[in-house]
């Protein structure tokens, strides 16, 4: 039976995903000038944003598997639906709050699901795949600093673009219904009906506990760049809204080409020397960005960014299923956990810092980030190698 139009519900979902998740930084400074947020205030709204989506990983993980997968994943876009029309008429700013905690527990589930899914379907090359539905996913967030900006032109409201990702995960919803129908015997494939799985066993050891460490320097860098680049640009360095939403175009681009191309790198690197290839492009970047202010030196430092983020999360993932396949929906929710850990952190800590400091000292975050990431993938890739030679 095809798998075409179950990873294309999939595949469109983590589109929108892309789009959705990198809007908040995007639209943040409107959303603060209309509601009247601080930077401290901004930050929270990032930290609940991501322990939403630590809680949503954790129920992802261990229970994801007890439901057909295409039926869930067609609620919850369709609950995300309503939440972003809720969130687009609020007028104050303390409605935000509770809103994007369920915000982030359902994406994050969604993402668990999706990630497990494809994983399940394309076992014999889950990789590729999985580097495939990440670049979908960040195509999403190539599209959204675009389109926002064309749409900014004719509806200069912040409201509007929640809206239009609102519609799209309304249709995802209704297709991922029809899938599901008219596919039951491809859907219930992906089934695993069953007792929870457990986190603690899957932690216990050493090599998922460093992967979980990688996450959160992952998390760290990829939101702190997405969620902050345009303040920092912006109120830090001076330049134009409209050319920092440009300039991190080149960011979420790099991670476009990173995660449609670093399969084909495997032909000539190990997975272990191609992590560690790509951490060294990201802490470049960064240190790009940090220590220089011209528009040629800001785009390049995006784009090694990019380049150096993009492929690691499929990659990383990709190799730890690979390790132990049985425990996929834990695996997933452990990098969705760690990812949104230091997601949450970089929010929390970056509006804070920039509360006391200014917003050009507290971009430091983000090279802080990449060196950790670094620092742990050097240390992951030492106990695969060890793992795989004693196999």
């Amino acid at each position: 039976m095809s798998r075409a139009a179950p990873t294309a519900v999939i595949f469109s979902g983590f589109f929108l995903l892309g789009n959705l998740i990198i809007l908040w930084g995007i639209l943040l400074p409107d959303m603060a000038k209309d509601l009247q947020m601080s930077t401290s205030i901004s930050g929270l709204f990032f930290s609940l944003l991501s322990m939403g989506a630590i809680f949503g990983a954790v129920m992802g993980g261990k229970y994801a598997q007890r439901f057909h997968f295409l039926r869930l994943f067609a609620s919850l876009a369709l609950v995300e639906t309503l939440l972003l029309l809720l969130f687009s008429f609020i007028t104050s700013w303390q409605l935000l709050l509770p809103l994007i905690v369920l915000v982030g527990m359902t994406y994050a589930v969604m993402f668990t699901v999706g990630h497990t899914l494809i994983a399940r379907l394309f076992a014999n090359k889950r990789a590729a795949m999985m580097g495939l539905m990440d670049f979908m996913f960040s195509l999403g967030t190539l599209a959204a600093p675009l389109w926002v900006v064309v749409l900014f032109w004719v509806l200069d409201d912040w409201r509007w673009p929640l809206r239009f990702i609102a519609l799209g995960l309304l249709l995802l919803g209704f297709y991922s219904l029809y899938v599901a129908k008219a596919q039951p015997q491809m859907a219930s494939k992906a089934e695993h009906k069953g007792s929870s799985l457990s986190y603690v066993k899957v932690l216990r050891q050493p090599l998922f506990f460093l992967m979980f460490l990688v996450m959160i320097g992952y998390g760290a860098a990829e939101w702190g760049q997405g969620n902050w680049f345009v303040s920092y640009a912006a109120d830090g360095i001076g330049i134009e809204t409209e050319q920092a939403r440009l300039l991190l175009a080149w960011f979420t681009g790099g991670m476009v080409l990173s995660r449609l191309g670093f399969a084909l790198l495997l032909r000539w690197c190990s997975p272990a020397q191609l992590m560690l290839l790509l951490a060294s492009l990201a802490l470049s970047g960064a240190l790009l960005l940090k220590l220089s202010v011209g528009l040629p030196q800001l785009t390049a430092g995006n784009l090694l960014l990019g380049l150096g983020i993009g492929g690691l999360f499929p990659l990383m993932l990709a190799t730890a299923m690979g390790m132990d396949s049985d425990n996929g929906p834990v695996l997933s929710g452990i990098a969705s956990i760690g990812t949104s850990v230091g997601f949450q952190f970089a929010g929390l800590a970056t509006g804070v810092w920039a509360q006391q400091a200014g917003i050009l000292n507290a971009y430091w975050l983000v090279p802080l980030a990449c060196g950790w990431l670094l620092l742990m993938i050097l240390l992951f890739c030492r106990r695969l190698t060890s793992l795989t030679a004693s196999a």
